[in-house]
């Protein structure tokens, strides 16, 4: 098979190479530095595509995507607002909520929650929260019963069927500038949700008729949530709505309270890609001295090439070839370790896990409690190249120095 001569001379160099002790060993070097940059980044990157997948799917399954929460009075006749949210371009589903913050207790135990009150049919439709419900049945929903989150029930040591006592304040605060006892209502535990995050802490549901009940809210409600279809474009489309309602509201959107968690996703992204294109690039580096390396051991091949009328772009490829071979190496082989590594990632952390009795994440303090992964075949193009166009810059330097050696002054010296 025809192959070009430069092809030809540097693969047998790198074949000569093999067993001659220190430059043997600064090429391996470079190689290996390749490969583990290239295997960390591909598993860097899908880690944070794993983090802005469950961001998106889970906890934004349950945090509303958009909000218009009343300012001074309550949203009257929601049903028709409703109607007309979701006749709007980009909205999925909306939803009334009626919001207060109160204690439930249950004999000595105690715990501080925001509570729901959401109108069950509709709020399915808004939020995932019914697939996460672990115990009991979200359609219970109904009365004077709320749904709660594992961690409250765990505070409590309650389960589906006991009764909680909720503790909230009153409306209208006493002139005498004493505290006023907050309101006491028994409730049923109707189902326990497991979301895996800090909210299981904080948050329960009741009915929303409950809740306008409790507050004297009659038929109006606090505020409208929303659901979009992208998630991504929800301050935009919480604005645009937001301007056409004639409620005097408070917009938010899930970036007002979540988007630092995707704000500090995309640092790192965008940190460890920068350091790991750096170690990369050191690794790069090491060709440059196995390169420097073969050109002073191959001055009289060099020598002998010019004189026999080689070009010097024949000469200057022959070494880009067999520097190149490193960085071929090493970006196939991180490559394939990191596809795999990345594919299987979150099991390898929960076996690590297990056999050492550790907890590397803490739904206490993230929204999830394991190291989620999903590859992007983009990614893995992206480093490759990158790795391929350092180890080719790295090459090109040293292979220029073996074009300037004169064959007079090599060939004299014998």
């Amino acid at each position: 098979m025809f192959r070009p001569i430069s092809v030809f001379l540097g693969l047998r160099y790198v074949r000569s190479r093999h067993g001659k002790g220190f430059s043997t060993f600064i090429s391996a070097s470079s190689t290996v530095g390749i490969s583990l940059g290239v295997l960390v980044l591909i598993l860097v990157l899908s880690a944070m595509n794993g983090f802005e997948r469950e961001l998106a799917k889970r906890l934004l399954s349950i945090v509303p995507h958009g909000e218009f929460i009343a300012v001074d009075e309550p949203v009257m006749q929601w049903p028709e607002k409703v109607e007309r949210l979701q006749s709007e371009n980009n909205v999925l589903a909306a939803a009334p909520v009626v919001t207060l913050n109160g204690f439930l207790q249950k004999s000595d135990h105690i715990k501080g929650l925001e509570v729901r009150a959401v109108d069950k049919l509709l709020e399915s439709k808004v939020s995932s929260i019914e697939e996460f419900i672990k115990q009991g049945n979200w359609q219970d929903l109904s009365g004077y019963t709320l749904v709660i989150g594992s961690g409250v029930a765990k505070k409590l040591d309650a389960k589906v069927g006991d009764v909680v006592q909720l503790l909230y304040p009153r409306n209208n605060t006493p002139t005498n500038g004493q505290f006023a006892a907050p309101l006491k209502k028994n409730m049923t535990v109707v189902g326990i949700f497991d979301f895996g995050g800090a909210i299981d802490e904080t948050l329960a549901y009741i009915p929303l008729s409950t809740g306008q009940e409790l507050l004297d809210l009659n038929d109006a409600v606090h505020g409208l949530r929303l659901r979009v279809d992208d998630v991504f474009q929800a301050p935009k489309i919480v604005q645009r709505i937001g301007r056409e309602l004639n409620d005097y509201v408070y917009m938010k959107d899930w970036t007002r309270t979540q988007g630092h968690v995707f704000n500090d996703i995309q640092l790192v992204r965008t940190v460890m890609f920068v350091v790991m294109l750096l170690v990369i690039a050191v690794a790069s580096f090491n060709i440059v001295s196995s390169l420097f390396m073969a050109v002073n051991d191959k001055k009289s091949d060099i020598a002998i090439l010019k004189t026999m009328g080689a070009k010097s772009s024949v000469i200057m490829l022959t070494f880009v070839y067999q520097g190149l071979v490193n960085g071929i190496i090493g970006c196939i082989s991180g490559a394939l370790i990191g596809v795999y590594l990345s594919l299987n990632l979150t099991s390898i952390i929960r076996n690590i896990e297990s056999f050492f009795g550790v907890h590397f994440l803490s739904g206490d303090v993230y929204f999830i409690d394991f190291l989620p992964t999903e590859l992007h075949m983009q990614d893995v193009y992206i480093t490759v190249t990158a790795a391929l166009i350092l180890s080719l810059l790295a090459t090109i330097y040293p292979a220029w120095r073996a074009t300037r050696i004169e064959p007079a002054q090599v060939l004299g010296q014998g």
